[in-house]
């Protein structure tokens, strides 16, 4: 049996001007947005208004369209008009680049807004935590979670990196020393010791006026030095609405043939690399 969808609000009904003869449908920011993270181990979700996020468990098998209904069933009560989702792999102007490493297969392609029958803004999820994290500066990302998530934004310039990718020693990169199996196999101590020497080491390479730690295991770290701090338990979600202020980012239509923009105009205030 379908889950029943809860109620959402049409933003159609607000748009301006639409040009559909050309591919592009214009329509104004949401009033109110259903922002997803997704993580490894866990999905959470908050809405426009609210100040409490729900929160399911994800698994290794975990599809695109079960993540969809879960969600709706999740959210049963909320009402919105558009959807944002932090997801956690590479992801392009078509959504999802590449399968998640810790999730089920079937990502790249799904059609998200289809599914939510709604406007949706995908980006990386340690993207959309560090966009909500940020106030200004050079800030280097770095999400601490399942694996390593990492973004730069420069100036209201964003870059998602794959920082961990890198090798640490021969055999480990920086994902499998920051992330959870780093954690558990060296202990929350030494493990501690290692992320503060990394990204101390990162932030001199990126030439960082601050970074910010953040993911399910940086509450853990305890005093940080100088131009460290620990991201907010609401970053992810206050990223994804600002998603919605950031004309740089595409946004996904009902039609899998459009594009959606701001009507405001004008040249966008933040771009998204």
């Amino acid at each position: 049996m379908g889950v029943k969808q809860p109620h959402r609000e049409n933003s159609r009904a607000r748009s301006t001007k639409g040009r559909e003869e050309s591919g592009v449908v214009e329509v104004a920011i949401p009033k109110k947005i259903l922002t997803i993270d997704i993580g490894g181990s866990k999905i959470k979700i908050l809405v426009t208004g609210e100040t409490k996020p729900r929160r399911i468990p994800s698994h290794k098998k975990l599809s695109p369209s079960e993540m969809v209904q879960a969600v709706l069933k999740l959210a049963r009560g909320w009402t919105f008009d558009a959807v944002s989702i932090g997801y956690p792999g590479l992801v392009g102007n078509h959504g999802p680049r590449s399968e998640p490493g810790n999730l089920g297969t079937g990502w790249v392609g799904f059609n998200f807004a289809a599914a939510f029958a709604l406007p949706v803004k995908i980006v990386n999820d340690a993207a959309m935590q560090a966009l909500g994290s940020y106030e200004g500066g050079r800030m280097l990302f770095l999400g601490l979670g399942t694996g390593l998530g990492s973004t730069l934004i420069a100036e209201n310039i964003i870059i998602p990196l794959e920082l961990g990718r890198l090798k640490y020693h021969r055999k480990d990169s920086f994902a499998d020393v920051l992330g959870k199996r780093g954690l558990q196999r060296l202990g929350k101590r030494t493990w501690r010791h290692t992320v503060i020497e990394i990204a101390t080491m990162l932030a001199e390479a990126f030439v960082s006026d601050t970074v910010v730690l953040g993911g399910g295991n940086a509450k853990g770290l305890g005093v940080l030095p100088h131009g460290m701090q620990i991201s907010g338990n609401q970053a992810a979600f206050r990223g994804g609405f600002r998603l919605w202020r950031l004309e740089d980012i595409r946004t996904h239509s009902t039609k899998s043939d459009h594009h959606l923009t701001d009507p405001t105009g004008g040249e966008a205030e933040w771009r998204m690399l």
